[in-house]
């Protein structure tokens, strides 16, 4: 069986987790953790970067940091995982679903605009694959209106719009390195903090609601409870895991473009189903997906793979369609979002993963394209 997603491990990981045992430092915030951030403050242009558990804790901590009120209302994608929308459900926020474009699965930027109310507190938008949304209209929006934009940067590392690296554009921004990503440590993310006015906040409710970080800076003699947080800030046996990935980011991303564009290159008489990326965006090859028919197509098409010995996979089901959404006073059950339940029904992910070998590729390949000729 080809698996639909391999963690990929350097050899590296268990030395520097070692290397922790060795020096006596398992909590986080210590060696490996400091040379994780010192990484991405430097990609970053110097703006804050946190370390967390998950990119679902860096998105909780993005709304803690909007000052999300109940009553408060926030623009988020359908298609994408729960948690875009989760992160400011939990602070009581009253969600607004947007559809996606007719050509990816990233926010239609052309209809946010209608979308906008008085109580409109923030945009989010999902990066998708790796796939950069239209920022400069979608910042344009948010500044005519004076809201904040935050970037669910978690399948993007490593892409870019118009030569900005994803997650430094918005206001704050959320990456992933789960175990199904470019890079992974299991399960971890990342905030990144560009608005300089959440900087200071960020620490705080990065370190359970203290002034921690200001003390073990020399800027304060003592550090007490000065607002709301949670434990985000992950162990170093993550850290150093993530870290022997970061050194390896430019092999890893090699090798994945390379297996991406075989695929590419393999399927040209299906190229019509393919996903546009626009001119203004990189590829990061976090994953080669394509689009069936109909949800009938698309399930026969899964059965096919399988019964082929290959593992892959449909992706999300629409936010606004959900049983929990349904049950909820801005219940959006009956919305009709058309390009996100299309992507709900039709989108096929493909096997990527950087030990997956050419020859398996090929199989894959030849599989669906015997499938379309049938």
């Amino acid at each position: 069986m080809i698996s639909f997603n391999k963690p990929y491990f350097t050899g590296m990981e268990l030395y520097y987790m070692q290397q922790c045992i060795e020096n006596k430092q398992a909590s986080g915030n210590g060696y490996f953790t400091k040379k994780c951030s010192s990484f991405f403050t430097e990609i970053y242009n110097n703006k804050r970067c946190l370390l967390t558990t998950s990119c679902t804790d860096s998105l909780e901590m993005t709304g803690l940091l909007a000052n999300i009120h109940p009553g408060d209302e926030v623009i988020v994608p359908s298609y994408t995982f729960v948690t875009s929308a989760l992160a400011f459900v939990r602070e009581g926020a009253t969600i607004v679903f947007a559809d996606s474009r007719a050509d990816n699965p990233c926010i239609d930027e052309t209809k946010i605009e209608e979308l906008i109310t008085v109580r409109t507190k923030a945009i989010v938008v999902v990066h998708y694959a790796g796939i950069a949304c239209d920022m400069d209209n979608i910042m344009a929006i948010a500044t005519k209106y004076n809201l904040l934009v935050i970037e669910d940067a978690a399948q993007a590392i490593d892409s870019y719009y118009k030569g900005r690296l994803l997650g430094s554009i918005g206001d704050m921004a959320a990456l992933s390195f789960h175990e199904t990503k470019n890079i992974q440590c299991g399960e971890g993310g990342l905030l990144v903090v560009n608005n300089d006015r959440f900087s200071k906040r960020a620490d705080i409710i990065w370190e359970k609601g203290t002034n921690r970080s200001e003390f073990f800076r020399g800027e304060v003699n003592k550090y007490g409870w000065k607002d709301t947080g949670s434990s985000f800030l992950p162990c170093e046996f993550v850290a150093a895991c993530l870290w022997a990935q970061l050194e390896a980011l430019e092999t890893i991303q090699k090798r994945r473009k390379q297996i991406w564009d075989l695929y590419h290159e393999g399927l040209q008489s299906i190229k019509d189903r393919f996903l546009s990326i626009p001119n203004y965006a990189t590829n990061n090859a976090h994953l080669f997906c394509f689009l069936c028919d109909s949800l009938e197509e698309r399930n026969r098409m899964l059965k096919y793979l399988r019964d082929n010995k290959i593992m892959a996979s449909f992706h999300y089901l629409c936010l606004h369609k959900s049983e929990f959404v349904k049950k909820q006073s801005f219940a959006s059950f009956e919305l009709s979002l058309p390009h996100a339940e299309r992507y709900a029904d039709c989108l096929v992910r493909l096997p990527l993963y950087y030990e997956m070998e050419d020859k398996e590729v090929e199989y894959v390949v030849n599989k669906i394209v015997r499938f379309y000729k049938q």
